[in-house]
C-alpha cells in the first residue's frame, strides 16, 4: 500500500525541525489497526479521532477509499454516512496480500516452490498440518480456492 504521509502528532522531526514522514503504508496500517480495535463499524470521523485527531479528514478519507479499492475494509450506509469496519483480521489481510501478489506472477509454480524451499522445518511441518487439513473429504468434496 502506497500511503505515505507527514505525520504532524508524533512530535519528532528530522534534523531540520520538520514533521516526520510515515514510512510506506504506515498510515494505512494505523487506520486498520484502529477499525480492528473498533467495536463494531464506524465513522470515519471516529477513525479520525482514534488518530490522534491531527490528520484531517480528508486524508482519513482517501485512506479509506484506498483501502476500499483494496478490499481491506468494507463500509456500508448508516443514515447519510458510511461506517467502515475491517474486512479480515490481520491475518486474513496478510493472506489476501499474498495471493494478491503470487496472482500477478506469470510463474507461480516457481514462485511456490521458491517460497516452500525458504520456509523453516517448522514453518514447512505447519503448511503441511494445514494443507492436510484441508484435503477434500473421502466423499467426494472438493476444496475451494476462491477461484
Amino acid at each position: 500500500m502506497e500511503l505515505a504521509g507527514v505525520d504532524p502528532g508524533r512530535g519528532e522531526g528530522d534534523e531540520h525541525g520538520r514533521p516526520r514522514r510515515r514510512g510506506q503504508g504506515e498510515l494505512a496500517t494505523e487506520v486498520l489497526s484502529v477499525l480492528h480495535r473498533a467495536p463494531g463499524p464506524v465513522t470515519a470521523s471516529w477513525v479520525q479521532e482514534q488518530l490522534g485527531g491531527e490528520l484531517a479528514y480528508t486524508t482519513v478519507m482517501t485512506i479509506l477509499s484506498r483501502l476500499l479499492a483494496k478490499q481491506a475494509v468494507v463500509r456500508s450506509r448508516a443514515g447519510r454516512a458510511y461506517v467502515w469496519s475491517a474486512a479480515a483480521d490481520a491475518a486474513g489481510l496478510t493472506a489476501r496480500r499474498m495471493r494478491r501478489l503470487l496472482d500477478t506472477e506469470p510463474d507461480r509454480d516457481a514462485v511456490l516452490a521458491s517460497f516452500v524451499t525458504a520456509l523453516t522445518p517448522e514453518d514447512e511441518q505447519l503448511l503441511r498440518s494445514l494443507l492436510n487439513a484441508a484435503e477434500p473429504s473421502a466423499e467426494g468434496g472438493s476444496r475451494d480456492d476462491g477461484r
